[in-house]
């Protein structure tokens, strides 16, 4: 898929990844890196939707303490499938 085929480029979609918070971090800057580029344009669709949503809200619902909306189910499934919130931050 190329591109900005749906207006929004991969560079300006990481930039937008980059929370801040670091719990959201490792689950949204290596989505972005590795997998957004390959998802349709729904997808690309939805992810970018789940980017202007909350820190909290995000975090809650990849950590399954409560439920996106039900147009969001299935990005927010693949995010945390992707794995990125598995590397542990350091105690």
């Amino acid at each position: 898929m190329a591109e900005g085929t749906d207006g929004e480029g991969r560079g300006r979609v990481y930039w937008r990844s980059r929370r801040g918070m670091l719990e959201l971090d490792l689950y949204l800057v290596p989505f972005a890196e590795r997998v957004y580029a390959e998802l349709s344009d729904a997808d690309r669709r939805a992810y970018r939707e789940l980017l202007e949503c909350h820190d909290w809200e995000i975090l809650d619902w990849l950590h399954d303490r409560s439920a996106p909306p039900q147009r969001l189910e299935a990005i927010v499934a693949r995010v945390r499938a992707a794995g990125g919130g598995s590397e542990a931050a350091p105690a």
